[in-house]
């Protein structure tokens, strides 16, 4: 079933409420997804390249990034999160460190991006925020997912969000047909895919039209005509912020509107805690339409 949540904050005045905003939002929807949860927030940016990295736990994650730094020779930015820490590395070493990391094991790579910070974990919605200490973080925008394991193992590498690619990242509700013969096919584009969930090719699907030119708009549009299924998704970018429902749009979802906001829910429940909610713009989205927001 799964719950989906995304906030774009149009007005630097709300920045500092972002993730409490967004940790109230997340735990709404515990009933559509107790089995896992996860979020992705675009904060400050860094001078070089923020990787958020995941580990078995939190000492383990500890000692593999200290060998990391010894071997290589790195003084890193480092800021542990539970089972979770962020890297602010060096643009030209990213490929380095990724390498080193692939090869000696102990954290897998997230995401990665300048703003993009992304955590996620098995776990009751609530509980996986206060891990993180959601409630603590800034930012410009977020999204969040809360997990039914329907069809799949109950697993941190099955949770929600998905990126394929710097500062993208994707959450979804729903079920895509033809995930597998579209990843062979974005293989072959040279994307790589760490799990068999369909929303990671939905996302790479994104990072791939995207890398070939297209906005964030146009790559949604394409979508409805290459992935076959039914989704809704809520799509995060440096400074851009999506929603698309397929064309019978038969998963749930509602949306707010407000000058300093734009908000996004499974149901209208998630939404009643914002500000000045009863002044908003609520509508629900059309299908097979992009809504798309951009801050410069």
């Amino acid at each position: 079933m799964c719950g989906i949540v995304g906030l774009f904050l149009k007005t630097p005045r709300l920045e500092p409420q972002l993730g409490g905003l967004l940790s109230g939002m997340l735990g709404t929807m515990t009933d559509r997804g107790p089995d896992s949860a996860g979020f992705a927030v675009y904060g400050r940016e860094a001078a070089g390249r923020k990787i958020t990295l995941r580990g078995p736990d939190a000492p383990s994650l500890r000692r593999t990034i200290a060998a990391l730094q010894a071997e290589l020779g790195l003084v890193l930015d480092v800021q542990h999160r539970d089972t979770h820490a962020v890297l602010v590395v060096p643009e030209d070493r990213e490929t380095e460190i990724r390498a080193w990391l692939a090869a000696n094991g102990g954290a897998d790579v997230v995401g990665s991006g300048q703003r993009m910070e992304i955590y996620k974990e098995v776990g009751l919605p609530a509980s996986v925020a206060g891990r993180f200490d959601l409630a603590a973080m800034a930012g410009t925008h977020g999204i969040g997912h809360t997990r039914m394991a329907t069809e799949s193992a109950v697993t941190t590498n099955g949770a929600h969000p998905f990126s394929t690619g710097p500062d993208q990242c994707l959450v979804h509700n729903g079920s895509l047909s033809n995930h597998n013969a579209l990843r062979r096919s974005l293989r072959r584009e040279g994307l790589t895919f760490a799990t068999d969930n369909d929303s990671e090719v939905a996302a790479g699907y994104l990072t791939w039209r995207m890398r070939e030119g297209a906005s964030l708009k146009g790559a949604l549009e394409a979508s409805l005509a290459d992935l076959d299924g039914f989704f809704t998704f809520v799509v995060g970018t440096r400074d851009g912020f999506a929603v698309l429902r397929d064309p019978i749009a038969c998963k749930p979802a509602i949306m707010a509107e407000t000058e300093d906001y734009v908000a996004f829910g499974s149901e209208y429940r998630a939404l009643v805690g914002l500000p000045d909610i009863d002044g908003a713009r609520v509508f629900e989205p059309e299908p097979a339409t992009v809504y798309a927001w951009e801050r410069h």
